[in-house]
């Protein structure tokens, strides 16, 4: 039960996570209000088109960060307390934020105010291919010359 709580209880709450954030509170018209009203609470102004692009591209970093920290919690979960470095946890840490990426983009499809896209799936998946590249660089860098 350790062990799971350890190292299976993180991905697993952040993954519920983003399934809970694949509801209409944060579509994207909810949150370019949010975006309008910290940028007005800061004093400046928008135009619409502006607005919309930086909902946007923040939203899409949302996901970048999201499917990457899924990502790195997966290869954590499925390496376990092994200190060195498998592929196969990689590949099932980027399968793992392929699969919830999938199951979301689908949920998103049945919501009116969400799109469910095949975009947004290959988006994440990048994100997490992209984390488990700088995880084994960073382990490569940084281990000790033998």
């Amino acid at each position: 039960m350790h062990r799971f709580l350890t190292y299976w209880l993180p991905p697993i709450a952040w993954a519920a996570m983003i399934l809970a954030a694949s509801s209409d509170v944060f579509s994207a018209s909810h949150t370019g209000g949010w975006i309008e009203v910290l940028i007005s609470w800061l004093g400046r102004s928008l135009s619409p088109a502006a607005l919309d692009l930086l909902n946007h591209i923040l939203r899409k970093i949302g996901h970048v960060t999201a499917y990457g920290m899924l990502s790195a919690l997966s290869f954590r979960a499925l390496r376990g307390g092994r200190p060195r470095w498998n592929p196969r946890w990689a590949i099932g840490a980027i399968a793992l934020a392929a699969l919830v990426a999938s199951i979301d983009e689908y949920h998103q499809s049945f919501i009116p105010s969400r799109t469910g896209t095949w975009h947004d799936v290959v988006l994440d998946t990048a994100a997490a291919i992209l984390v488990q590249i700088t995880i084994r660089a960073a382990q490569v860098l940084l281990s000790p010359p033998t």
